[in-house]
Formats: C-alpha cells, structure tokens, sequence
C-alpha cells in the first residue's frame, strides 16, 4: 500500500508557532519531532520509506527532504502554488499513478499536522481498511476517531449499518459527511453515538480517485493527465509550471467526495488518541483536556494559573505567570502572542493583516 502524507498548510492558526516560513507540521509543538516527522513515524515501519510519499508547496521541498532523509528525494511533491485540495490530491495520484505497476493498489491519504498517541490501534484500523478493500468491500475506506466529547470543531462521519468486524475493529456503511457543525448537533450525535470523528484519513485505490475526476473533474482531469505524462521527463517543471496555475481552485470535498455514493464507501473507527490541534486552544486540549491544568514548554514559572497554554521558545528567558485563566502565551524570539482563550479565532485575522504591510516578514 502507498501512503500520502499532505503537509503543505500554512497553519496560521497556529501563529506564532507557524509562519509561512515554517508552518505547523515542520514544528516541534509536542516533544522534539515535528508533527510530519511523527506521521512518516507511525506508517514507516509497516510500510517502507519507498512507499510513503509526502505532498508539500515547492518552497518547503527542501524542508520536508530534510526533516525526513529516509524517504526517497522522488517521493517529495512539491505543489507550485496552492490552488485547494482537489488540485493537490489530483496532482499526488497522478505521482503514485506513476511510481504504481497497479492503478488499483492501495492507497491511504494521510496528513502531517495531527497527532495520535494510540498508533497500534491506529495501523490495525490501516490494515483493517486495506483488507476490505482488497476483498472489494467497498471503494473508500473513510477512517474515523471514536469521539472523546461533543467536538464543534471537527468534522464528523455518520455511521450507517453495522456490517461487522475485520482485525478487531467494527466497520459500518457510510451515512454523511459533515464539516464543524454546531454544538447543539454535536452533542446530539456523540449522546446517540450515531457518528464519529472525522480525521480526513481514507483509505482507497488510486484507480477509484482517478476515475472520479475523470467523470466529474473533466477539465481538471485532461489537465492532471498532460502533468501525469510528463513525469520522470525533461520538462515536467516547465510542464507542471504552465498547468498548475489553471486548475480550478476547488475542495476535495467538494470536486469528489460528494460523489461517493454510500454503496460505494465504509467507516472505521476506533480510539486513536487522534487530535487535530488547528488552533492554539485546540493543543491545549489535544495535549490535556483538563481544565484545572496547563501545557507548558520551555523555561516557564507559574503560580495559580489553570486551563493555559504557555509556550517559550527562547533558552535563555523565564517567561512568568500569575493568576491566568484560559491564556494563551507564546514567546518566540521575534514575536510574543498573549490572547484569551475566547479570542483564538481572531489570531488567523492578525496574522493575515501583517501581508502588504511592513511587519509582513513576522507572518
């Protein structure tokens, strides 16, 4: 089975831990290994360095070559610009296309600024997916969390009938697909235990997600294939540079997942320890969801503060607190970020409005 690792984001949210210069997934934010570094960690003994590839913008090529020496130099795909996630999903079947003798191997599509701290039950999920689909169960293998608590924050995936069990883990029929809804319904869904939670993970074949462009994407398709074609040739640069720009700027969600008919797809879920800390609040509860505690990191001194987030990232200062609720604090050296917990959503705003201006190199 191939595995694609998508690290390409800019994590803005993330700021300013994430720059554009080194975004989330390059970023020690837990422990000492970046988030992409844990995600080729989980998959690099099951599967081969050879068959793990990473999607990445073209300015953090050498960045993820570096991080991560045992891939393969090829296996790197850089994106000349961001045109959303059915251009880049497009352009990395068209690579595994080309590296597969098989267009209906296998393939997990993965993404490199989560964490997970339960990555046995992890891989048996993987293993679990790739044996229905090789026993053609089903064309899409979507891959969700059991749910900690009603999450407003994620997406989530409805569960249809209970067909079974395969390596431990149930499987259910495919029912929905729905992005951050309100808490109201997200309390509703985690009483009835009716859906879980999206991690964006599935497990398909690359013949599949190719056709569905071919029949739904037809403009991108024809434009994806020409790139295809000039793989491993002289003038794929040139060639990939004159044709990237043009795709539409469209969802994968939107360009083809929305045309998976239910008979088409399973779920499998289990108890990762999957998070997805988009925000500054949201690693702080990925880390310790506990209210009355704080995640700290670096040279930090407090005295009765709870429910913060309190990160330095310089050696030689003490960054001290006293008496903080719900803060997040982040000392970089040439940036220092305090903001209620309340007021998270307004850093992503912050960050952009440094572009055009003179502290855009902040950003």
């Amino acid at each position: 089975m191939k595995i694609i690792i998508f690290a390409g984001g800019t994590g803005r949210r993330l700021w300013p831990i994430s720059r554009q210069k080194s975004p989330k997934q390059f970023e020690p934010i837990v422990g000492t290994k970046s988030t992409l570094q844990l995600a080729v960690d989980r998959v690099l003994g099951t599967y081969g360095a050879e068959n793990i590839f990473v999607s990445t913008n073209e300015r953090y090529v050498e960045m993820v070559q570096g991080q991560l020496p045992q891939l393969p130099a090829t296996n790197v795909i850089g994106e000349p610009m961001r045109r959303d996630l059915a251009a880049a999903v497009g352009l990395a079947m068209a690579h595994l296309a080309h590296a597969s003798e098989q267009p209906d191997e296998p393939v997990a599509i993965l993404w490199g600024d989560n964490y997970m701290n339960q990555v046995a039950n992890f891989l048996q999920v993987m293993a679990a997916a790739e044996q229905l689909l090789l026993a053609q169960e089903a064309n899409i293998l979507f891959i969700g969390e059991t749910p900690r608590f009603a999450n407003e924050n994620l997406g989530w995936l409805g569960l249809g009938e209970d067909i079974g069990h395969i390596e431990g883990q149930p499987y259910h029929r495919f029912s929905s697909l729905t992005y951050k809804p309100p808490l109201a319904e997200c309390q509703r869904m985690f009483a009835n235990g009716t859906h879980v939670w999206n991690t964006g993970y599935f497990v398909t074949t690359i013949g599949f997600v190719q056709d569905l462009y071919q029949q739904h994407q037809p403009q991108m398709w024809s434009q994806l294939s020409e790139i295809e074609a000039a793989i491993g040739q002289a003038d794929y640069q040139a060639t990939l540079h004159r044709i990237y720009p043009q795709l539409a700027e469209i969802s994968f969600d939107d360009a083809i997942l929305r045309h998976v008919a239910p008979e088409q797809a399973l779920v499998l879920h289990s108890e990762m320890g999957w998070s997805d800390p988009g925000t500054l609040y949201a690693l702080k509860e990925a880390v310790n969801p506990n209210q009355k505690e704080n995640v700290t990191k670096g040279l930090v001194l407090d005295r009765q503060s709870q429910d913060c987030l309190i990160y330095n990232y310089e050696d030689h200062k003490l960054v001290a607190v006293v008496g903080l609720e719900g803060m997040i604090v982040v000392n970089t050296e040439d940036a220092l970020l305090v903001v209620p917990k309340e007021y998270i959503p307004l850093v992503k705003d912050l960050v952009n409005g440094l572009e055009g201006t003179d502290l855009e190199s902040y950003s």
